[in-house]
């Protein structure tokens, strides 16, 4: 893949009417992964001739996850619905690993808590390249790309 500095995102929004307002403090957890994925990212929609940048709105609709991609100027490029299903025990699985990790920072030993972490960044690992994998053909992003966009679907589902 190719990169230049319009193969990427500029703006990423949620839907407040199908994600729904949280708690601040997830809130605070989902304004981070969106600037942090805005920071650094290459993303290009499959067959787009405008070269970019692009926005993202970010929605569900009936347990699927859906990317609304359009150019700066507002035009729209593509719309790509995504199961949820294959991401669901990623999803848990990382929740579970890393309420273990902020419980063994407290109180496990360095190598417990480097242990822990490995388990954590490789089921983050697995969730990004599934997510590479379902939009394979229709989008290309880099793997730094696919992991902050999978750690945006985790904040998600997160409740605190």
């Amino acid at each position: 893949m190719t990169e230049n500095n319009n193969q990427r995102l500029v703006e990423v929004i949620l839907d407040d009417k199908s994600i729904g307002r949280a708690t601040p403090d997830i809130e605070h957890e989902r304004a981070v992964a969106i600037f942090d994925l805005i920071e650094e990212n290459v993303f290009m929609p499959a067959g787009d001739e405008s070269g970019g940048p692009y926005k993202l709105v970010i929605s569900v609709v009936e347990s699927r996850l859906v990317f609304d991609i359009s150019n700066e100027d507002g035009t729209r490029i593509a719309t790509h619905i995504l199961s949820l299903t294959p991401f669901k025990k990623i999803i848990k699985d990382y929740f579970l690993i890393c309420e273990s990790y902020y419980e063994a920072i407290r109180t496990a030993s360095p190598s417990q808590i480097e242990a822990i972490d490995m388990g954590r960044r490789g089921l983050h690992n697995e969730g990004s390249e599934t997510l590479k994998d379902r939009l394979s053909g229709k989008i290309d992003f880099d793997f730094s790309t696919a992991r902050r966009l999978f750690t945006l679907i985790c904040v998600l589902h997160w409740r605190g």
